[in-house]
């Protein structure tokens, strides 16, 4: 009997190890979370870039815009960054957001690589971060006329992720 309840932690664990291992088999690691896809931009309020006068994101991100979470110790977002600054000479409306980064940093990034957002602002805690539901930088999200968050991308922007992303603001 004693035998029995030694070996009872060893049993427990080769079965949650079981379990664990079963839902990662049946886990697609590339599904994206998409939590805010059908819903209004988020109510917040940021400091912007430019002068630290607080601005509502809803209000920078009429719509049809993208909305651009990104940050200058981010390598995939210097990628990312000549595809920004092409749609901007196409017309299209940017707000960038700098995620977790310090002011000084986000301005040298943009002078150095271009600023393609028409409005600026800064998360610097990651809180607007948490509320928008982003898993990491870059991401983008489409905000339509109404207001309403029509699609989101993870990762670096391709010209043709762009295009692609950008398409579904005349829908």
């Amino acid at each position: 009997m004693s035998r029995w309840l030694a070996a009872l932690p060893l049993i427990a664990l080769a079965a949650l190890a079981l379990l664990f291992g079963l839902f990662a088999l049946k886990h697609d690691p590339r599904v994206e979370p998409q939590a805010l896809v059908g819903k209004p931009t988020p109510d917040l309020v940021l400091p912007s870039l430019d002068d630290g006068r607080p601005v509502r994101l809803r209000d920078a991100a009429k719509g049809p815009v993208l909305i651009n979470i990104f940050a200058s110790w981010c390598a995939p977002c210097e990628i990312e960054q000549p595809v920004l600054v092409a749609l901007k000479t196409q017309g299209v409306p940017l707000v960038g957001v700098a995620y977790k980064d310090a002011p000084d940093n986000t301005k040298a990034f943009l002078n150095r690589l271009g600023d393609p957002f028409t409005t600026r602002l800064v998360d610097r805690d990651g809180r607007a971060g948490i509320e928008l539901g982003v898993t990491g930088v870059p991401e983008t999200y489409l905000v339509g006329a109404d207001g309403v968050i029509v699609a989101k991308h993870t990762g670096p922007l391709t010209e043709q992720d762009a295009k692609d992303l950008w398409a579904k603001a005349a829908r």
